[in-house]
C-alpha cells in the first residue's frame, strides 16, 4: 500500500477512536555505549561455533521449519521451500520502510533471502519467495555483506525470511564478527518457526521481528500452502522469542537494541483473526509488547483467485482492528 494511503487509514482509525488513548509509560531504555550484541559474547566463549555446527548438521535431514521435510539439503535435495544448503540472496541494502526503532537515519541493514517456508498466495515479494529470484553466494561473502551494511551506517543487520537458511546466516555472522560486526542482529521472519531451532538462536539474535499471520488453522492451510498448524506453532514461537529477548529496549535516540517487535497484517474479512491475536499478546506475552498493526495489505500474486482476498482493506476494517487492540489493553502500538 502506498505510504499516503497507509497514513490515511491509520489517521482515520485513530481519529475515530479518539487517539491517543494509551497511558504514558516509560519505554525501556539502555545507553548505546552499554550495549553489546549478544552474538559477540557467544563467539568469545566458543559457543557460537558449536551452535553453527549443530545447525549445519540439520541440513542432512532438514527440520529447520515446522514442515519437517527431512530432505538432505547438503546433497542438493529440496523440500517445500526449494532451497539447498548454499545461501541465495535477492538484495541487500539500507531499508527505510521498517519500523521506526529499526530505521533511524542510517536505515535498517536488510538482507532479503530467496525462497520461503510459508509460500503465501498473497505474497508481495512472490518473485523472491516463490520463484527464488536471487544470487548464490558463500557464507563468507554473506558475512562481508553484513559488515559492509554496518560500514555504510546501518543501525542493525536485518535478515529477512531467514528460517530456511539459518545455518548459513550463523556461519556468515561469524565471518562478519571477524570483520568487526557489532550492531544488533534482527531476525525478521514469518512466525512459522520451530521452538527447537529458536532455542539454538538464543543468545545469537538481539531483536526478533516475527509476523503473526493467522489465528485460524483453516485460513493458514488455505492461503499459506497447507500450513494448517501455523497458529499453534506461531504462538509457541512468539512465547519463546519473548522469553529470550523480552520487551523492546531502545537507546537514548529511540533506536532498537534488543527485544521483540510483532507484525500483524490486518486482512480483508478478518482472515487474520485480529481479535484473537491481540488477546494472545495481552494474555500470553505482555500488554506493553511492541505490536505493529499493519494496514498495507494489497492483493498480490494469486490473491485475486480468492474473492475474499481480492481487494484492499477498508478504513472500517482497520478501525476495528485498532479498536480490538485497544480493548485488549495493548499499549505499545505502532
Amino acid at each position: 500500500m502506498e505510504e499516503r494511503t497507509r497514513r490515511e487509514l491509520l489517521g482515520a482509525a485513530l481519529v475515530a477512536l479518539g487517539a491517543p488513548r494509551e497511558p504514558k509509560r516509560a519505554v525501556p531504555t539502555m545507553r548505546r555505549k552499554d550495549f553489546e550484541a549478544a552474538y559477540l559474547r557467544l563467539e568469545r566463549t566458543g559457543e557460537l561455533a558449536e551452535r553453527a555446527r549443530a545447525l549445519w548438521a540439520i541440513y542432512q535431514s532438514c527440520r529447520l521449519c515446522p514442515r519437517q521435510c527431512g530432505v538432505n539439503r547438503l546433497k542438493g535435495e529440496k523440500g517445500v521451500c526449494q532451497a539447498v544448503s548454499r545461501v541465495k540472496v535477492s538484495s541487500a541494502h539500507p531499508h527505510f520502510g521498517e519500523e521506526r526503532p529499526l530505521v533511524g537515519r542510517g536505515g535498517s541493514g536488510t538482507i532479503f533471502f530467496s525462497h520461503c517456508n510459508l509460500l503465501c498466495c498473497f505474497c508481495q515479494n512472490w518473485g523472491i519467495s516463490h520463484r527464488g529470484e536471487g544470487s548464490y553466494l558463500s557464507d563468507d561473502s554473506l558475512g562481508r555483506m553484513m559488515a559492509d551494511l554496518q560500514g555504510i551506517g546501518c543501525h542493525n543487520i536485518n535478515v529477512v525470511t531467514p528460517t530456511h537458511c539459518v545455518p548459513n546466516i550463523v556461519q556468515g555472522l561469524r565471518a562478519a564478527i571477524r570483520l568487526g560486526l557489532r550492531v544488533p542482529l534482527v531476525y525478521n521472519c514469518g512466525g512459522y518457526e520451530p521452538v527447537e531451532i529458536l532455542k539454538l538462536l538464543d543468545g545469537i539474535v538481539d531483536i526478533y521481528l516475527p509476523d503473526f499471520k493467522y489465528t485460524d488453522g483453516a485460513m493458514s492451510e488455505k492461503y499459506s500452502s497447507g500450513a494448517k498448524d501455523y497458529p499453534e506453532v506461531a504462538a509457541a514461537a512468539h512465547v519463546e522469542m519473548h522469553r529470550q529477548v523480552g520487551e523492546l529496549i531502545v537507546d537514548e535516540n529511540g533506536m532498537a537494541l534488543r527485544g521483540l517487535l510483532i507484525r500483524h497484517l490486518v486482512m480483508p474479512n478478518n482472515i487474520a483473526g485480529t481479535e484473537k491475536f491481540v488477546q494472545f499478546v495481552a494474555q500470553k506475552l505482555t500488554r506493553s509488547t511492541y505490536v505493529n498493526i499493519m494496514a498495507q495489505y494489497r492483493p498480490e500474486y494469486k490473491a485475486r483467485e480468492y474473492p475474499e482476498l481480492s481487494r484492499r482493506l477498508t478504513t472500517a476494517e482497520y478501525q476495528q482492528a485498532v479498536a480490538w487492540a485497544r480493548e485488549a489493553g495493548l499499549t505499545r502500538l505502532d
